[in-house]
């Protein structure tokens, strides 16, 4: 029995459609051997047949075996950050909503000792909040800092970044209507996101001298489907520059094709007022008519396969 769960863990990875599945599938390999070789995985009820079921069940009791009194784990980072990843490869294939239970119900279990708390708080850092990390994911984040702002072993000091980068993520989130802001334009013509009829608006975050920047305006550029529905008029890019220093900007003016809407942020009001999370730059939003946020902070193959499904 033990070993079909494995092989459950395997398939569930070999599934992955996401940004780099190859490494994540290296990646789950290594949890595993360190899984059977530290802790058992619960045993899936007979009841749970599918693979989404098995997933959801799982990524709420996947930490059910592990010692969290075993306060050592800090000093063994290869072992817990592999078995942290194999958790967050079934959190992938779960609902939201159980995957964010199962993240509750590990802080929970961590939060009965100082050090192992503070090392979980770390893993999720590291994964969930890094902007480099292909694990990233904001909606699993917050489960993590609402844990974070609950928790007993926490002291009032220690609560406040976790606060700040909740209230944080809480803008502009999934499902929600982004906040407004106004743009400038190189003429000096002003307008604001909400001004904008299009069907669907990417807000496009950038400082054009970052070479991550510079990929980004490229791909837009190349990709088949974000050209097509500019030239159906159902979408606008609107390319904001967050910052006050424009000498930058000016000198990356035809970076950007005439059909986008190049544009600064006057009095950097963005940043000083944190109406978007600026944490790492460039910086897509998807939105509709409405300007409900479809995808946030999201990457150009996740935007892509967005529209495409259009």
């Amino acid at each position: 029995m033990k070993l079909f769960y494995y092989l459950a863990i395997a398939m569930l990875a070999l599934s992955s459609c996401r940004n780099g599945k190859a490494q994540k599938e290296q990646t789950t390999e290594k949890t595993q051997e360190e899984t059977q070789a530290n802790f058992t995985l619960p045993e899936i009820p007979a009841m749970y047949t599918t693979p989404e079921q098995q997933a959801g069940f799982l990524v709420k009791h996947y930490w059910d075996n592990f010692d969290f009194a075993d306060t050592t784990c800090k000093h063994r980072p290869e072992i817990t950050e592999r078995i942290y990843a194999g958790f967050l490869d079934v959190a992938g294939h779960a609902s939201m909503e159980s995957a964010c239970e199962g993240m509750k119900r590990m802080m929970t279990s961590a939060g009965k000792d100082k050090k192992v708390f503070d090392h979980f708080v770390s893993l999720a850092d590291k994964f969930l909040y890094d902007p480099n990390s292909l694990f990233r994911n904001e909606e699993l984040y917050i489960a993590i800092l609402e844990e974070m702002i609950a928790a007993d072993v926490l002291d009032e000091v220690e609560k406040s970044r976790p606060r700040y980068r909740l209230q944080l993520a809480q803008k502009n989130r999934l499902g929600t209507k982004a906040l407004n802001f106004a743009y400038t334009t190189p003429s000096g013509k002003q307008g604001t996101l909400y001004s904008l009829p299009a069907e669907y608006t990417l807000v496009y975050i950038n400082n054009p001298g970052c070479r991550a920047c510079g990929e980004i305006t490229e791909g837009l550029k190349q990709s088949g489907i974000v050209q097509h529905l500019l030239s159906e008029k159902r979408l606008t890019i609107l390319c904001i520059y967050p910052d006050e220093d424009l000498g930058e900007w000016k000198a990356h003016q035809g970076d950007f094709p005439p059909s986008w809407i190049n544009s600064y942020d006057k009095g950097a009001v963005i940043r000083t007022k944190d109406l978007y999370d600026l944490k790492a730059i460039p910086s897509l939003y998807l939105l509709d008519k409405n300007k409900t946020v479809l995808l946030k902070d999201t990457t150009l193959p996740q935007l892509e396969q967005y529209l495409l499904s259009l």
